[in-house]
């Protein structure tokens, strides 16, 4: 038996797809590891800025008591160094208060009303009422240092974090919404181009099968005219002729797939009726294949080659599911709640694993020794992308059996019956 063509080998492509479906997740998962190493960075550094903010108000409180004890004590103190501690702080905002609660002085904060420079100690009803709203909300922080000013006196300095710890603390929540936009951006860039990627390579696939048929059909045509003249039996040249026209219906099909179909007001009934009599002839006599129509005079825009494609290709599946043996019910009616006509395919095969229910319409994706894993994959692309239909795995069970179901929109209104 000849080799197969290593490329075109469908265990070889379905690792391709699976090898490309983990590069994705490699990709994922490599920016949750940088964003998380950022993020730790950034909390070293919001932690280190922090504790150096906080040996600041040591120092300042530190400036604070000595300069009060002595003071009181009416011992010299280096007046200016202390003052120029306090002054330095230019970007903590502060407030220092008595034991009653009574505030003392007041830095760094943006005041609802202008001080008055004529009398800076002077702290007006509304900037008094702002800062002991902000003394109540710093209670609860615990950014406290305690001032010991004597054992019958003290004072408690209360301080917020600056506007630049403010600022870096938000950093890591910013550079991680920057970093999954930016995996975003490169996923749908890698998942746009392998769709782009394996729409080409089914269109070109497609119309190359339907180019390569047109040679032989015409030949077969040629030969049926030769052999009824040649006095062969008749109804042999009619079962031959229609071969041929399924062979050309093939070759139509094949050449729809990737220009957009022309849809037409048609019956779901029909479509499903005409593929089960054509299967019903061509699979063993050991599976009962059997419709059941029920949509009536409802239409849906259809084209019915690439539909009755999808049918078939549904039917076949569900014959290889059964090893030769069951039962296949085909199913249409109408979901007046959604106003689709559904369309369902039930085996008695041997049924999937939920895990796979998805899995089963992803290109290259197969469960039989041969095969490309392709014929679901193009009837999702055909009900989907074509018909703006959905097709899906409703219910399925290891040795019960499956169900899909396709759904259709319908064109106009649906008439005033039950179902």
């Amino acid at each position: 038996m000849p080799l197969q063509p290593i490329f075109l080998r469908p265990t070889l492509r379905k690792d391709i797809y699976e090898i490309r479906r983990r590069g994705a997740w490699l990709l994922i998962i490599a920016a949750a590891a940088v964003v998380a190493l950022f993020m730790w960075f950034s909390d070293s550094l919001v932690t280190d800025l922090s504790e150096q903010e906080r040996q600041r108000m040591e120092l300042w409180a530190d400036a604070t008591r000595r300069l009060a004890s002595d003071t009181r004590n009416g011992e010299g103190a280096d007046v200016d160094f202390m003052l120029s501690v306090i002054e330095a702080n230019r970007t903590i905002p502060v407030l220092l208060t008595d034991d009653r609660g009574e505030i003392l002085l007041h830095r760094n904060f943006t005041l609802p009303q202008q001080p008055d420079s004529a009398d800076p100690t002077y702290i007006s009803p509304q900037n008094l009422s702002f800062l002991q709203s902000r003394l109540e909300t710093l209670r609860k922080s615990g950014n406290v240092i305690d001032i010991e000013i004597d054992p019958e006196n003290g004072q408690h300095l209360y301080y917020e974090d600056s506007t630049l710890l403010r600022q870096l603390s938000l950093y890591p929540y910013i550079q991680t919404l920057v970093m999954l936009a930016f995996v975003a951006t490169v996923y749908f860039a890698v998942t746009s181009t392998k769709k782009a990627e394996q729409n080409k390579v089914w269109v070109g696939l497609s119309k190359e099968t339907a180019h390569q048929l047109g040679t032989p059909i015409s030949s077969l045509m040629a030969w049926t005219q030769m052999l009824a003249s040649g006095g062969t039996d008749p109804s042999v040249i009619e079962e031959m002729d229609k071969d041929i026209d399924r062979l050309a219906a093939i070759a139509a099909r094949f050449s729809k797939v990737g220009s957009r179909p022309a849809l037409e007001p048609d019956s779901p009934d029909t479509i499903v009726e005409k593929s089960v009599s054509y299967m019903r002839g061509r699979i063993s006599r050991s599976v009962s294949l059997i419709s059941l129509t029920g949509c009536g005079d409802v239409r849906c825009n259809l084209c019915a080659p690439l539909l009755e494609w999808v049918m078939e290709n549904l039917i076949k599946n569900s014959v290889d599911a059964m090893d030769g043996t069951g039962a296949i019910t085909v199913t249409s009616g109408v979901d007046k709640d959604s106003a689709t006509v559904a369309i369902e395919v039930a085996d008695t095969g041997k049924g999937l694993p939920k895990k796979l229910f998805k899995s089963i319409f992803r290109p290259g994706f197969t469960t039989k020794k041969r095969g490309w894993g392709l014929g679901l994959a193009l009837a999702r692309r055909i009900v989907e992308e074509y018909h703006h239909g959905k097709i899906f795995v409703k219910s399925s069970e290891p040795g019960t059996g499956t169900i899909i179901r396709i759904e259709l929109p319908v064109t106009g209104a649906l008439p005033s019956f039950n179902q």
